[in-house]
């Protein structure tokens, strides 16, 4: 069978898409003849031929395109209502995955919890949507209301992560400064062309002392991560 008739193979058995991550672990590779199949993987999805782009990091089938539209709610306007959800959900539900793949618990919270990453709400993804009491109260509830957290085995806080597709940073960044004395990382999340409004809104004094420590990490940095996160767990897998 030929390499891109395997990656079709896959897609078909998981619905008509997948995530690169998910191909990267799915797709039998083991008898072609190349020293980088996963490469491989990500230059076949962009055959237009076969293969349409959904979000970065996800792939369909042309064949299924109405269908899969219709079932994530989504269009070719990509500044509707319905694609904006779907953008924050999925991105929100990829950090999920990435942190549980770099060995951190990871929470939601309670009010996102039936929100569809996929075809799995992300309380099913994430570890936990009842937030760890790491601090005093007003913390806590403060911080409970953060897209997604990494925690450490011993329950205390290692990254804050928003997901910024639409809305100001400003409410966000208002969060970080209430954490801004736990040892841990913040990140802002968003679409590349946000990275400016980001700059300049981070510049402002009131910032001043989380500027260094808050990083803005695009969505296609997140997709990569996510697949050369499970690219690593499969190769993993062998052994």
């Amino acid at each position: 069978m030929k390499q891109y008739n395997r990656v079709i193979q896959v897609m078909k058995e998981n619905g008509g898409y997948a995530t690169l991550g998910f191909l990267n672990q799915h797709v039998d590779v083991a008898e072609w003849i190349t020293k980088t199949p996963y490469a491989s993987i990500r230059r076949i999805v962009q055959d237009d031929r076969f293969f349409f782009k959904i979000r970065p990091g996800l792939w369909a089938l042309n064949e299924y395109k109405k269908d899969i539209l219709d079932r994530f709610e989504i269009s070719d306007n990509t500044k509707s209502i319905e694609n904006e959800k779907f953008s924050h959900t999925y991105f929100q539900g990829l950090i999920v995955e990435i942190g549980k793949l770099k060995g951190f618990e990871t929470y939601i919270p309670t009010q996102d919890r039936n929100k569809l990453f996929l075809t799995k709400t992300l309380s099913e993804i994430a570890d936990s949507t009842v937030i760890y009491d790491f601090t005093y109260p007003e913390i806590v509830s403060r911080a409970k209301t953060i897209d997604v957290i990494w925690f450490h085995e011993n329950r205390l806080p290692h990254t804050f992560i928003e997901v910024e597709h639409t809305t100001d940073f400003q409410n966000s960044l208002l969060k970080f400064v209430d954490l801004q004395y736990f040892y841990s990382d913040f990140i802002i999340a968003g679409s590349n062309d946000r990275k400016r409004e980001f700059e300049s809104k981070i510049n402002i004094n009131v910032f001043r002392a989380i500027r260094s420590r808050v990083k803005f990490i695009d969505y296609d940095n997140i997709a990569r991560t996510h697949a050369n996160l499970m690219e690593k767990q499969s190769l993993m897998s062998i052994w």
